[in-house]
């Protein structure tokens, strides 16, 4: 399994494409890479399908680099955004609110290009969503009891997050989740000066689980994120799990019904690829009216 900082490109196949680059922040479990690729290829093929489905079809082009320096990563510089208008962040075993080398220089990186950039779109999942959060000024923290919320988990929408999914049945959605911190509150203007005080009524929690009160944040035109994870599959969270497990994160007593819950319910169907459809409409401008 390649930890190379190379950049890949995975062409798209049509006329009308987006192009995004998404950048890995963990790597793959070796059985996963073999059988999928890296997370940015798991992407690259969800957001494909997502293409698909799009009325009318549309193509993705998929640029991917790992940005994990302690492992032969590289955090791009500004420089090496001239070509890119939209960003998804992978999630990550990491913490967010860490402040390893390579975590801060990503946090600088989303600062200033928000500031320079405004033609950007940055998405981001589980750890994604976290470190852009704490970008803007968000605030990042362990949930409390340091409890995970692991399995399918229902998401209750607001009315903006019902039209971001187009109204999808019951007003929920669900995703599979693995994650023991959590954005406590989202960003605002008064935590950053890099949202204004009259832009704070556009910012937007889009949905809720039982644990996690702020399940993904979107801003029209800039940020969409969530924290539930789109391109699980089936083995993918048996096997981040088991990492896990291995890390000794999870096996506690009190992590005990969460972690048979998990594995119980891997193999029920999620909404990735309805969430994947509506972060490629953000992408491609079709969310104005939102």
């Amino acid at each position: 399994m390649s930890s190379s900082n190379e950049t890949r490109t995975k062409p798209a196949i049509a006329r009308d494409f987006v192009r995004m680059l998404v950048l890995e922040t963990d790597e793959q479990h070796p059985d996963d890479h073999q059988e999928r690729g890296s997370f940015g290829d798991v992407f690259d093929s969800l957001f494909k399908k997502a293409g698909h489905e799009h009325d009318p079809p549309l193509g993705v082009e998929t640029v991917i680099r790992f940005v994990v320096e302690d492992k032969g990563g590289s955090v791009p510089s500004m420089e090496d955004m001239n070509d890119v208008h939209a960003i998804l962040i992978t999630g990550s075993m990491y913490d967010a609110h860490d402040d390893a080398p390579w975590i801060l220089k990503l946090v600088e990186l989303i600062q200033i290009l928000w500031q320079k950039r405004p033609d950007i779109r940055f998405s981001g999942v589980c750890f994604g969503h976290q470190i852009l959060c704490r970008a803007l000024g968000g605030k990042i923290d362990s949930t409390p009891d340091s409890k995970w919320e692991l399995a399918h988990t229902p998401i209750k929408l607001t009315p903006i997050g019902s039209r971001l999914f187009n109204n999808p049945k019951n007003g929920t959605i669900h995703l599979h989740q693995m994650h023991q911190d959590h954005v406590v509150y989202p960003p605002s203007s008064s935590t950053t000066h890099l949202l204004p005080e009259q832009n704070d009524r556009d910012i937007h929690v889009w949905g809720a689980s039982e644990t996690t009160e702020v399940q993904g944040v979107y801003i029209r035109g800039r940020l969409f994120t969530t924290q539930g994870h789109l391109g699980f599959d089936e083995d993918m969270v048996h096997r981040q799990i088991e990492m896990r497990l291995e890390a000794g994160s999870i096996g506690q007593e009190k992590d005990r019904e969460q972690l048979e819950n998990a594995k119980d319910t891997a193999e029920w169907e999620h909404d990735g690829v309805v969430v994947a459809g509506a972060i490629l409409r953000f992408f491609h401008g079709d969310d104005e009216e939102i």
